[in-house]
């Protein structure tokens, strides 16, 4: 097997979360809506603020690949949702959340996307880093998330 399509497969399969990562869309869809601002005791986010803190940093990856124009946010203000979530917020930002998902799984299949160069507007970064940062913080946050769904369950 080729290894630069063995490598796509190996990135696709991590951002998809397959193998040791529930993937994204079953591990938030049935979330219960009327807990998604609720924050158990001792915990620092709600499941409303991970998920959208998700979407904002997917975004920010990705229009950072996308984008020779791409304008760097404040960290952490930027990240951060300031205020609680409704279930059509919910649903519109995993919507996003899984649409720029399947961007960046876009960007990967491409197969004049060079996942070793650098991205221009940069300093040293690659698609194929930025692909696992991606998928490296949307499999942290969504384990936080189905942390606090059973916490909340209990």
């Amino acid at each position: 097997m080729d290894k630069e399509k063995a490598l796509r497969e190996h990135l696709l399969e991590l951002l998809e979360g397959k193998s040791a990562h529930i993937d994204l869309e079953s591990a938030l869809k049935d979330f219960p809506s009327d807990k998604i601002n609720d924050k158990p005791d001792g915990l620092p986010h709600s499941a409303w603020q991970l998920l959208e803190h998700i979407r904002i940093a997917q975004w920010d990856i990705l229009d950072f690949c996308r984008n020779p124009n791409y304008k760097e946010m404040k960290w952490p203000d930027d990240y951060w949702p300031n205020d609680g979530g409704s279930k059509k917020t919910w649903d519109l930002s995993l919507k996003q959340v899984l649409d720029d998902l399947q961007a960046m799984h876009d960007l990967v299949t491409n197969e004049f996307t060079d996942l070793f160069a650098k991205i221009p507007h940069g300093s040293g970064q690659t698609i194929l880093r930025e692909a696992m940062l991606v998928a490296d913080h949307n499999a942290y946050h969504v384990g936080q998330i189905v942390f606090i769904k059973k916490m909340l369950e209990s």
